[in-house]
C-alpha cells in the first residue's frame, strides 16, 4: 500500500483533494495517428517508394519495367500497469475517500506513459521488413544525420531554439515533399525552448505575423508548427531514460533534442486503452486496490516526415 497515505490523516478541517504538480495525462496523443491493433505486433502501413518515369526510347521500343520500392513498418505493444492500496482503517481516519484521487493519479501516469512511447517511437530504431526484423536505426542517424539540425544553426556557437532552426526544420520537411498544406506539423518543446522563442522578435511581433501567435503569454504556433509543451523529450526533466537508453546527444538541463514531425508520420498503436478498476484484495486484508493498465506502442511511419533539433 502507499506508506505516504498517513499524510492525509485528518489534522485540520479540510475536505479538499489536491493533486501535486504533474503532467495530467497525454499531451502528444492527439498529435499523431492512432490505430487499434491486436496480436504480438502490427503493421500500420505498407510503404511504397517513389519511382522515376523514363522517356520513350522510340517507336515500338520495349516497355520499361521499373521496380517500385516496397517495405512494411511495424509497431510493437508495451504493457503499462499501476496500482495502489487503500486500507479501510485509513479511510476511517480521513474526511474524504481518496479512491477517486488515486484513480486520477493512475490515469495521469498512464497518459504520461503514452507520451513516453510516442517519444520513443519518434527517436529510436523502428522495425521494418516482411516480418519486422529489419531495424531502421536512430532518427538522428537516418540519412547520414540529415534529419537532425545542429546546435550551431543560426549562430556562431551552440544556441537554444531560434528562428533559423525553425526554418531549417521546415526546409527538411519541404525538401522531402511533405504536404505541409494538409498535414499538421508539430514540435514538442520544453519550457526552456518556449523561453528561447520569447526572445525571438519574429516569433512574437505582429510586424512579422498576420495573426497573433501568442495566447496568454504562450507561443502556440509559428511557421506552420504547432508547439506542444512537454518536459518528456530528451533533456527535459521528465524524459524517461529507462525506456530510451540509446538516445544520445542530450544532457538533462543543459542540452535538448527537440522532435518535430508531420502528423501522418507517426502512429500510436492501441492494443488496450487505459482502463481502471477498484477492487477488494482478500489477500491484503480486504484492502481496496486502485488499478490502472494499458497496452500501447508507437512508431515512425516515415523518417523523412520527422526530425530533431539540437538545443542548448
Amino acid at each position: 500500500m502507499s506508506f505516504q497515505i498517513t499524510t492525509a490523516f485528518v489534522q485540520q478541517y479540510s475536505t479538499n483533494v489536491q493533486m501535486l504538480l504533474q503532467q495530467k495525462g497525454s499531451r502528444l496523443r492527439g498529435c499523431v495517428n492512432t490505430q487499434p491493433f491486436q496480436g504480438k505486433a502490427a503493421s500500420p502501413v505498407e510503404q511504397f517508394g517513389a519511382v522515376q518515369a523514363v522517356r520513350n526510347a522510340g517507336r515500338h521500343s520495349k516497355t520499361p519495367i521499373i521496380s517500385t520500392p516496397q517495405d512494411r513498418r511495424w509497431v510493437n505493444p508495451n504493457d503499462y500497469d499501476w496500482a495502489d492500496l487503500i486500507d479501510d482503517q485509513d479511510k476511517l481516519r480521513m474526511i474524504i475517500d481518496p479512491s477517486n484521487a488515486y484513480v486520477q493519479a493512475g490515469v495521469n501516469a498512464l497518459g504520461r506513459g503514452i507520451d513516453d512511447e510516442i517519444v520513443y517511437g519518434l527517436l529510436n530504431s523502428n522495425n521494418t521488413g516482411e516480418t519486422g526484423t529489419t531495424a531502421t536505426g536512430l532518427l538522428t542517424a537516418f540519412n547520414s544525420g540529415s534529419q537532425q539540425i545542429a546546435n550551431t544553426v543560426g549562430a556562431s556557437s551552440a544556441t537554444g531554439l531560434n528562428i533559423a532552426k525553425l526554418r531549417a526544420a521546415k526546409k527538411i520537411l519541404l525538401e522531402a515533399e511533405v504536404d505541409v498544406d494538409n498535414d499538421q506539423l508539430f514540435m514538442a518543446i520544453t519550457a526552456k525552448q518556449h523561453d528561447n522563442l520569447l526572445n525571438e522578435a519574429q516569433a512574437i511581433s505582429l510586424d512579422y505575423n498576420s495573426t497573433p501567435v501568442m495566447v496568454d503569454g504562450r507561443i502556440t504556433s509559428f511557421m506552420g508548427f504547432n508547439f506542444i509543451h512537454s518536459e518528456r523529450i530528451p533533456g527535459g526533466a521528465g524524459f524517461n531514460t529507462a525506456i530510451n537508453p540509446a538516445v544520445t546527444g542530450y544532457t538533462t538541463g543543459s542540452a535538448w533534442l527537440v522532435p518535430f514531425w508531420a502528423k501522418s508520420g507517426v502512429t500510436l498503436g492501441i492494443w488496450g486503452d487505459v482502463k481502471t478498476s477498484i477492487d477488494r484484495r482478500p489477500d491484503m486484508r480486504n484492502s481496496w486496490q486502485v488499478y490502472c493498465t494499458g497496452t500501447f506502442g508507437a512508431t515512425r511511419l516515415e523518417e523523412k516526415k520527422c526530425g530533431v533539433i539540437a538545443c542548448v
